[in-house]
Order: C-alpha cells, then structure tokens, then sequence
C-alpha cells in the first residue's frame, strides 16, 4: 500500500537492508516495530518491499519526530538486534521531501 502523504515538505526515512537467515523473530519484532512508529508523534506513513534487499521508507511530519522515533526505547533494542543478528547490512539515509505528485486508476 502507498503511504497517504500530507503536502510537502516532510521528511522521509529510507532504510535498505540486506538480512541475515533469522526470521522468525525478525517477521515479529519488524511487525512490532511499524505497529510503534506508527503511534509516534509526527508518523506519516510507511511503504516496505523486501527481495533480496529489503527497502522499507518511513514518513515524518519533522527532523524532532525522526529523532524522537530514532531514540523509543523499544526502537532501540530492536535496533541493537537488527546489528547482533537480523542484518547482514543496512544503510539509513534521511531526505526532505520538497514535492511529490502520484498517479491512479480509477
């Protein structure tokens, strides 16, 4: 599903992956981890895909929300497990959105 984002500017969060052979509690802290953000202040949306390398884009109303998100408590554990055992290699890159446009069928 594409994220239903507000006028810009906003910010984006692109996080890429390449995972290790751990899924099951992958599959479970991921799920844990949208279900969190998305009760943040300043969460936008989400949009993920995963082949062999893994995109997942988050969506924030402010760089202050980014860091608040990035600091949770619970975001950081998973963060230090994502490092132990559920990433082969990640990169995390921040952007500011200064326009965006979409098309659809009706």
């Amino acid at each position: 599903m594409i994220a239903n984002t507000p006028i810009p500017p906003y910010y984006a969060v692109l996080f890429t992956s390449i995972r290790s052979d751990i899924e099951k509690r992958y599959v479970e802290t991921a799920k844990r981890m949208e279900e969190l953000a998305a009760q943040q202040q300043g969460f936008l949306g989400m949009e993920s895909a995963r082949n062999e390398t893994g995109i997942t884009i988050s969506y924030w109303k402010s760089l202050e929300a980014i860091k608040e998100w990035k600091n949770n408590a619970e975001h950081l554990l998973a963060q230090q497990m994502g490092k132990d055992i559920f990433y082969k290699q990640y990169k995390t890159r921040i952007c500011r959105v200064e326009r965006d446009y979409e098309f659809m069928h009706e």
